[in-house]
């Protein structure tokens, strides 16, 4: 009974923030777009572009969505985060992130799975590289 109840406070939060940013149906990504560069080693710099993003949050998602499909075509399971900007300019968000890729987990607190991330975001209609 109360796993219910935490459950449908946690919907009903979900359901009050995306009213908040203009509604899931509302939400009209056009992505525009991933250029790679690898800078040494495993260190990589992925600039993206979008229009029609509702925020930074899903640019910055659509980078780490590039990374992580990245790392899977060059042989590797992981990447860590190590640091992104954002811009926008007359509605064209562009995020410009730097990732480390691996063979094994890598140390720190921002690292992603890669197989699991490209699954999340094929679910959430993003593309990869």
């Amino acid at each position: 009974m109360r796993a219910a109840v935490i459950a449908s406070l946690f919907l009903a939060g979900c359901t009050a923030s995306q009213s908040a940013i203009g509604g899931a149906g509302d939400f009209r990504p056009d992505y525009q777009g991933a250029e790679t560069r690898l800078l040494d080693g495993d260190l990589v710099n992925f600039r993206v572009r979008m229009s029609g993003a509702r925020g930074p949050s899903d640019v910055t998602k659509y980078a780490e969505c590039a990374a992580a499909q990245y790392a899977l075509i060059r042989g590797y399971g992981f990447a860590r985060h190590i640091r992104t900007t954002v811009e926008e300019d007359f509605g064209i968000w562009v995020a410009d992130a730097v990732y480390t890729i691996s063979p094994a987990l890598p140390r720190g607190l921002r690292t992603i799975d890669a197989e699991v991330t490209v699954a999340d975001c094929g679910v959430s209609g993003i593309p990869t590289v």
